[in-house]
């Protein structure tokens, strides 16, 4: 197993490929689960776009081989987090989530701030979501993934890129020992993709409705989220090192 589930700093794991294990979730007490209602209809009461939809809550981590991660996981539902950050009822329950990083043909990397009616508003972050379990006989594996961050993509920026075009980019572990599997998208131009939000947002509002991401904006470096307004996700600088690292001209690998 990987030691430190939850490292100070973000962990790049070197996995080129996933491996996923269903198992139970644990049983929590009669205390936790009373705490966590609590907590989770407080939470509700001031967010009411708060939604307690299922999750993929990540159980354990290990190597089949040098390069094949495998990530042993339970169902739940989101308010198993806020039990997370109870001072006498926590728990450990680490989440699974995909993001898109968004290269542009001139070196930026897409990043987008969350809105005030989402989770965790004024956050900046690569488009993305948490990973939801699957239903109907469908296994959750990569492509499985590879799709949600397709779907995910598309829903918050507006940008169409099918699951096959996307490439397997990194895995890291994070902030409560989160895990992040992150794919990248082929290069476009910057006024393509932010056109395509723009669109985006207009149809949200002839809707009625907000976009989950507020403002897009791109970084070519580490050092350049240190000046977004407002704070990132804890994997975001590492990502964007890795981004510049890469090169412009480099094509991405497909780690399939």
């Amino acid at each position: 197993m990987i030691s430190q589930p939850h490292p100070a700093v973000v962990e790049v794991l070197d996995a080129h490929r996933l491996h996923f294990v269903e198992t139970a979730p644990p049983r929590l007490t009669p205390e936790q689960s009373a705490a966590m209602d609590r907590r989770w209809e407080e939470m509700a009461a001031s967010n009411p776009s708060m939604f307690d939809g299922p999750v993929v809550v990540c159980a354990g981590l290990g190597w089949k081989d040098p390069h094949t991660l495998v990530l042993t996981w339970y169902r739940a539902t989101y308010r198993l987090y806020v039990l997370r950050l109870d001072p006498v009822h926590a728990v450990v329950a680490p989440s699974v989530f995909v993001s898109v990083a968004q290269p542009t043909d001139d070196g930026g990397l897409l990043v987008g701030r969350m809105a005030s009616s989402t989770a965790a508003p004024g956050r900046w972050q690569l488009p993305g979501g948490t990973v939801e379990p699957p239903t109907g006989g469908v296994s959750l594996d990569l492509e499985a993934l590879r799709r949600h961050a397709s779907r995910e993509l598309l829903e918050e920026i507006g940008r169409a890129v099918p699951p096959d075009d996307l490439s397997l980019w990194a895995v890291t572990r994070g902030d409560r020992g989160n895990i992040g599997v992150h794919f990248r998208a082929p290069a476009c131009p910057a006024a393509t993709v932010t056109q395509q939000y723009t669109e985006l947002v207009a149809a949200e509002a002839a809707q009625g409705r907000t976009p989950e991401l507020d403002q897009i904006t791109f970084v070519r470096s580490a050092a350049d989220t240190g000046h977004l307004d407002g704070r990132s996700v804890d994997f975001l600088p590492v990502l964007a090192a890795r981004h510049a690292a890469a090169g412009t001209s480099q094509q991405t690998d497909n780690r399939r």
